[in-house]
């Protein structure tokens, strides 16, 4: 286990960690310092030597690595990286329940559920820690960032592990509601079942014809609002773009899905036309004293722009 980080978290992000090769695996003619490791190691657009020059790096006691350091097999390296500006997301992020152990809020849509990729600063995780001081905070599950609804974090680490196992086993009874377009055609209550599948890197998920079924979503029509309807939607798996592919399958997309049925060109900082998909109530049996829980959204279908 690595040693722990003598950097603070920055903006509520952890600093990022770096370990050197083990000394069978070095050859010293090729690093002969620290830096020429760290401009081997970090991608071009990082500026190294600017960073070495403010004493960005550290070592494991938290002393500055300095440049001209010689390089040293199976050292830890600690630093904070570089953020870019990012639009900030419109909306607060109401916290719908909190005990030592569990905080559950409700998601606004164009949030990330985590740090990464253009999202970070922009995510619950990094703007829960700053706001609720609490630097350990991490999801127990995932939202897209484009859905909006009630996610689950543990307040520490020690209490990931029985919750997460929930998940895992599938004990963790979650509701969703949708907007979307009505079919006189359509039979309800349906169970739909079939087999997701997402390459890496992809935009879309599909369904995969005859392969075992992965993925079962229970749908069910609750009631119509100006000619379309709200869907109750009781998923028993959780695939990614589950619910989207589902719906879109049976004739009905979701109304302003991004992505389904065709990618659209939306700009990262357009807010405008929230996806009319709610995680809306969540249940479980508390792993650690045994007590029923049970959280419901605070938000309404159709969903309208925030801020």
């Amino acid at each position: 286990m690595p040693p722990r980080s003598p950097l603070p978290a920055r903006h509520g992000l952890s600093a990022a960690r770096l370990r050197t090769p083990d000394r069978d695996r070095t050859r010293s003619d090729e690093w002969p310092t620290m830096g020429a490791w760290l401009r081997h190691r970090l991608p071009e657009h990082v500026d190294v030597p600017g960073m070495l020059a403010e004493q960005r790096f550290v070592d494991e006691d938290g002393r500055a690595v300095h440049g001209d350091d010689p390089f040293a097999p199976h050292r830890f390296v600690w630093f904070h990286r570089d953020l870019r500006d990012e639009p900030e997301v419109p909306g607060p992020i109401p916290v719908v329940h909190r005990d030592d152990r569990l905080v559950v809020v409700d998601k606004p849509a164009f949030l990330s559920s985590i740090p990464r990729g253009r999202h970070v600063r922009q995510s619950v995780v990094v703007r829960l820690r700053d706001e609720l001081g609490l630097p350990d905070l991490s999801p127990l599950h995932r939202l897209d960032r484009v859905t909006s609804g009630l996610l689950m974090l543990a307040t520490e680490p020690c209490w990931r592990g029985p919750y997460q196992t929930l998940f895992e086993r599938r004990a963790v009874q979650k509701t969703y509601w949708a907007l979307a377009p009505l079919r006189a055609d359509l039979e309800l209550p349906v169970v739909v079942r079939n087999h997701i599948h997402k390459e890496r890197g992809a935009w879309q998920a599909e369904v995969v014809p005859d392969a075992p079924v992965n993925a079962e979503t229970l749908v069910e029509l609750e009631q119509e609002v100006d000619g379309r309807g709200i869907y109750r939607l009781t998923p028993r798996t959780g695939r990614t773009h589950q619910l989207r592919l589902h719906l879109l399958g049976l004739g009905i997309p979701i109304v302003d899905d991004p992505l389904y049925p065709v990618v659209r060109d939306v700009e990262v900082d357009d807010f405008s036309s929230p996806l009319q998909l709610l995680a809306g109530e969540i249940s479980f049996t508390d792993p650690v004293d045994g007590l029923p829980r049970q959280f419901r959204s605070v938000r309404r279908l159709p969903l309208v722009a925030e801020g």
